[in-house]
């Protein structure tokens, strides 16, 4: 059992919040599996070299995370004045999202499944 008041639980949770600058992108139209590949690229990279990689990496899910990681700096400047040199990938990662179900036609009057994923991608950064 908790000791306390289910308000005073909430409130010392609440306490302890993350100060950190980020941003999240909710619902994108990319699976977590193909997400991660472009995440694990820039996860501890200062910014300017992030959106480097990010600028001329091939994948689908790097546009994705390059304007998630813009607006996250952007968010550290203006909400926490924060100075862009500094900054740096502290955490970056997607959890899944809803899956949309679809259906594929096929022989003999059977129907295939197709599942569409999403995923909710985060990116936090940290000054050093």
């Amino acid at each position: 059992m908790a000791k306390g008041h289910r308000s005073q639980i909430k409130r010392e949770r609440n306490a302890n919040k993350d100060v950190r600058p980020s941003a999240t992108l909710r619902f994108a139209r990319v699976s977590v599996q193909k997400a991660c590949f472009v995440l694990d690229a820039i996860r501890g990279k200062d910014v300017e070299t992030a959106l480097g990689i990010l600028e001329y990496n091939p994948r689908y899910a790097s546009s994705l995370v390059k304007k998630l990681l813009e607006s996250a700096i952007a968010n550290a400047e203006n909400n926490n004045g924060m100075n862009r040199e500094n900054l740096y990938v502290a955490e970056c990662y997607a959890n899944k999202g809803p899956t949309m179900k679809r259906i594929q036609p096929r022989a003999q009057g059977r129907a295939y499944r197709i599942e569409k994923r999403t995923s909710h991608i985060t990116v936090v950064l940290d000054e050093r």
